[in-house]
């Protein structure tokens, strides 16, 4: 109720003179309904249209000290009261012997414990309220000389200490109202300097006066109404706010005051009508029950939360607390906005004390920043691939010339600008994460057994590719008493992705102890000897996956899948071993383990085709290759038997046309040559390197700088390289002959 007095004292000065425009009386109705901001904006636009008005700055004024007093804590005093000086001086500037701009920088100068200014000012609007011996013949005309008077005696209130200093005020007052007696804005002037003398009589009496002089307002009814509530007498308050409201419906702030009473009094849902009438009214600018927003979103409604909790906040920022309710309610809608919802939480956290933050908060606002960058692994894939784009790219225009760089430069530059930008959505997204996993952290700190939790941020670890950690969060949620294999098999995982393979197999070889047949612990433990020998030269997965069919076989419809990726490698691992036989072996099982399974026939054709591919290329004669040729045809045709779309399939049919139009020419397809010179003088280079990047695949010119060798199938660009010169990446196209000049 302090603040409703402290507001309504301001309110006490805004006056309607008749013969000001009809949009100054409705600005100012605007503030006394506490709507500041469309009132703010209407006078304004008052401005706009009549700059010279001195009245309407001082409106705007005490429009602005106002919208302060309703909310001191999210609002700040220095910015509001330089912004009303700024205004009150703009006053001045339009009219110098108007005395209204200086009571208010009188009053602001006062706010701001500057009393030499605000006495400087006061002196200086009374300089303009001339001596007079008939009321008549005053000069400013007496309504404006009273009012001016009653705006000096406001001028002594101090609002943060709530206090008064009455022998300066009341003489201001007394004078004021014997110039014009009949003025409402002065009697509620008179009773709000009462009130923080604490005179309650007189108080209401002026107040009385008031509602005497304007019948019709319903200011001076809820001023004594509060007066009652200041003293808990609750039923004796209740028919001034009622009066209030039956002599103006719409007027917002008697039914915020008849709410309060209501909550006061423990009548809830009265409580509960009255604030969401001030809501309807005041447009937004409500203090609402906790309690009706609260039960708003325990029953799901999260829309009506969001609304009332903004609607509420664009005026009452001092209830901050209601930022929770709407971040929460942001993460729980249908259509959630992450983006939102970490707007509302920062405010909270921002704005409340540290001792009134849950550990709710904490946790709502680790998952909205765990939601709001869930594309995170996407986009470091994007970057990656951008940056492998722009990487050709460079390579390309570096060995492009000098007629062609110009054509290449601007797909370069354009590279370049694509992966700054994703450089910096990635390193905004990781700093959110970081926050957020904090977030995680402080819940553990508050809630240090909480599984779920725990649970939660493994798992968010795990999305985002922070491996070792999600391992780590994992171990903790081990009940020894209670052991569950896929409890290790998550932990084991997790050490697989993060490349950790060693710690991966120790883990999956726990599993084997304790659970002697689980199958997935055999075929992870093969997948991670398969990473750690990518090139299957050492074979060190071999035995892993032969052991994955060894144990797969007694239910080989169940373990299916399991036996197809068994098979799959050690039929690929073979072909690299160029055993041929062996390889085709297993690409034959792979096609035979299920008819029904297509997938695993259509992998076994294309291990079949790429196994033919490789025999016609090792092949040392064109009329031994035809017929292997047409076998690779024959597994791809059997492909597109299964898959008519089968894109890949076609791609090597065409390839393998190529293939046979060239060994028919007597042409090798994946044949290149090229000489490599001194770009400076056109001197040959002997024993330069021609290797094919991330291959093995690699030649050196002889000692006519000539160099000749078979590339795999698919590469994409060669690195030439020689001592004493810098090396460089040529992209590898269609051409088969590629002339290179090093520069030193």
């Amino acid at each position: 109720m302090k603040k409703g007095l402290i507001l309504t004292a301001i309110l006490a000065g805004m006056v309607t003179i008749n013969n000001y425009a009809q949009d100054l009386n409705t600005s100012l109705l605007l503030t006394k309904s506490e709507q500041y901001d469309r009132a703010g904006e209407m006078l304004q636009q008052l401005i706009q249209k009549e700059p010279s008005n001195s009245k309407y700055y001082f409106y705007l004024g005490e429009n602005a000290i106002l919208e302060y007093y309703s909310d001191t804590i999210s609002n700040s005093f220095t910015l509001a009261m330089n912004k009303a000086k700024d205004i009150f001086q703009k006053g001045v500037n339009a009219n110098a012997n108007d005395p209204l701009n200086y009571t208010g920088l009188a009053k602001i100068a006062f706010l701001t414990g500057d009393n030499k200014t605000a006495d400087e000012m006061r002196t200086k609007a009374r300089s303009f309220l001339l001596p007079y011996k008939k009321i008549k013949k005053i000069v400013p005309p007496a309504k404006e000389y009273a009012f001016a008077l009653a705006k000096i005696a406001e001028s002594y209130i101090d609002y943060s200490e709530r206090e008064v200093d009455t022998s300066l005020a009341l003489p201001l007052i007394r004078h004021a109202i014997k110039i014009d007696p009949k003025n409402p804005e002065i009697f509620l002037i008179t009773g709000d300097i009462y009130i923080l003398a604490n005179d309650g009589s007189n108080a209401i009496r002026n107040y009385n006066l008031a509602q005497f002089a304007d019948p019709t307002s319903p200011t001076a009814a809820m001023k004594i109404g509060s007066i009652y509530v200041r003293g808990k007498s609750l039923e004796a308050a209740r028919p001034y706010f009622e009066e209030a409201i039956g002599l103006d419906a719409n007027y917002a702030p008697a039914y915020r005051e008849l709410g309060q009473l209501y909550w006061m009094a423990q009548r809830l849902e009265q409580s509960k009508a009255n604030y969401k009438k001030y809501l309807e009214l005041s447009a937004g600018n409500i203090p609402a029950q906790t309690r009706y927003v609260t039960s708003l979103f325990y029953a799901g409604d999260y829309p009506e939360v969001i609304k009332n909790v903004e609607e509420i906040l664009a005026i009452d920022k001092s209830r901050s607390f209601l930022n929770r309710l709407a971040g929460y309610s942001y993460y729980e809608m249908k259509n959630p906005d992450y983006s939102k919802a970490l707007s509302y939480m920062e405010e909270l956290f921002k704005t409340v004390s540290e001792e009134r933050i849950l550990w709710k908060d904490h946790h709502y606002l680790a998952r909205i920043l765990m939601k709001k960058n869930q594309n995170y692994p996407k986009l470091v894939d994007e970057l990656a691939n951008l940056e492998q784009q722009l990487d050709r790219e460079k390579s390309r225009y570096a060995s492009a010339s000098a007629a062609n760089k110009p054509k290449i430069k601007p797909a370069v530059d354009d590279l370049t600008v694509k992966v700054t930008n994703l450089k910096a959505d990635v390193a905004r997204a990781e700093k959110e994460l970081d926050m957020g996993f904090a977030e995680y952290a402080k819940v553990l700190e508050m809630k240090p057994q909480d599984k779920s939790v725990l649970s939660e941020m493994a798992g968010n670890y795990y999305a985002n590719r922070r491996y070792d950690k999600a391992a780590r969060t994992w171990v903790k949620l081990i009940n020894p008493a209670n052991e569950k294999p896929e409890e290790y098999m998550q932990i084991g995982r997790a050490y697989y992705n993060g490349e950790k393979y060693k710690t991966a197999d120790s883990v999956f070889n726990v599993i084997l102890k304790k659970w002697t047949d689980h199958i997935p612990a055999f075929v992870w433990i093969a997948r991670t000897y398969s990473k750690m020998d990518p090139d299957s030269k050492l074979g060190l997965a071999k035995p892993k996956f032969e052991k994955v069919l060894n144990v797969s076989k007694s239910d080989s419809l169940k373990n299916d899948g399991e036996m197809v990726e068994a098979c799959g490698y050690l039929g690929y691992y073979h072909m690299m071993a160029d055993n041929y036989s062996q390889s085709k072996d297993y690409y034959n099982r792979m096609i035979n383990l299920s008819p029904d399974n297509k997938d695993a026939r259509i992998r076994g054709y294309n291990g079949l085709g790429s196994l033919e591919l490789r025999m016609a290329s090792n092949e040392k004669t064109n009329e031994g290759r035809l017929p292997i040729l047409a076998r690779a045809a024959d597994a791809y045709n059997k492909i597109l038997a299964i898959d008519p779309n089968n894109a890949s399939a076609k791609s090597q049919i065409n390839y393998i046309h190529e293939f046979e139009a060239s060994v028919r020419k007597g042409i090798n397809p994946n044949e290149i040559k090229g000489v490599v010179k001194d770009a400076a003088t056109g001197a040959v280079i002997p024993y330069a390197s021609i290797r094919v990047k991330d291959t093995a695949a690699e030649n050196l010119s002889n000692t006519r700088g000539e160099y000749k060798f078979e590339i795999p199938q698919g590469s994409e660009i060669l690195i030439i390289s020689a001592k004493g010169y810098t090396t460089k990446e040529v992209p590898i196209t269609k051409s088969r002959v590629y002339n290179v000049s090093l520069e030193k």
